[in-house]
């Protein structure tokens, strides 16, 4: 596969000039390293919209590592009829629901679902001074809590077009949807979170559940490990 993570800025530049497509093709036909450029491409998406659904950190990381694995594997699937994007998001929120439903089975939470929403499946320029800064964490960490209370049938809804800034056609097509139901369900989200905390958080929504870059490189080094793990196993 190649070693990730260890590429100098050119080749990062030139290879983040490519398009999903372009990627893809090159992989296909043997630059298989190259594949490293769509990991850090929708690390970020994919961690959100996983960490939307499991609610927890360590296993949404699990999650998109598992989902870049399987999106390897699968690669020559790729039809190219909808977004690269798109179908790896997919994959993202088949994955997280089908944790998230196991996790609570074995909690014995069904209840709380139903609570819940319901089945997904129906589903400035100027540095801001230390003062500032300390006043922005407290709206995000508030903003991301407010999100973590919303239902969970309308918190990927929500993650998905206010966070990630999807339209209402590319976050139905991820859900299997309708464009009515994304509408529906975001509205219901908004009605569950505050105007004032929305106003005062405005700033930082785009920054609620973000991937530091050393998560995103230990991501990358997983999805690699376990790409030249399951190589190794058909060899042998």
């Amino acid at each position: 596969m190649g070693e990730a993570g260890t590429r100098s800025p050119e080749e990062r530049a030139e290879w983040g000039a490519l398009s999903d497509e372009e990627v893809v093709r090159r992989v296909l036909t043997g630059d298989r390293p190259l594949y490293e450029v769509l990991v850090r491409r929708y690390n970020q998406r994919l961690f959100r919209v996983a960490r939307a659904i499991v609610r927890d950190d360590a296993e949404a990381e699990d999650v998109i590592q598992h989902v870049y694995v399987q999106g390897y594997a699968h690669l020559g699937q790729f039809a190219g009829r909808a977004q690269f994007s798109t179908w790896l998001t997919k994959i993202a929120v088949y994955e997280s629901l089908a944790r998230a439903r196991r996790r609570a089975r074995e909690a014995g939470s069904r209840a709380r679902s139903a609570e819940d929403g319901g089945d997904l499946d129906t589903v400035r320029s100027s540095e801001p001074d230390p003062e500032q800064q300390a006043w922005r964490a407290e709206v995000r960490v508030l903003l991301e809590s407010a999100i973590e209370a919303i239902p969970a049938a309308y918190r990927v809804v929500f993650v998905l077009r206010e966070v990630e800034g999807l339209s209402t056609s590319e976050t139905a097509q991820c859900l299997d949807v309708s464009e009515d139901v994304v509408k529906t369900r975001l509205l219901r989200a908004r009605g569950h979170l505050r105007d004032e905390l929305l106003e005062r958080a405005g700033l930082v929504s785009a920054t609620a559940f973000s991937l530091h870059l050393s998560r995103c490189d230990r991501i990358v080094l997983g999805v690699f490990a376990r790409l030249q793990g399951a190589t190794r196993a058909t060899t042998h």
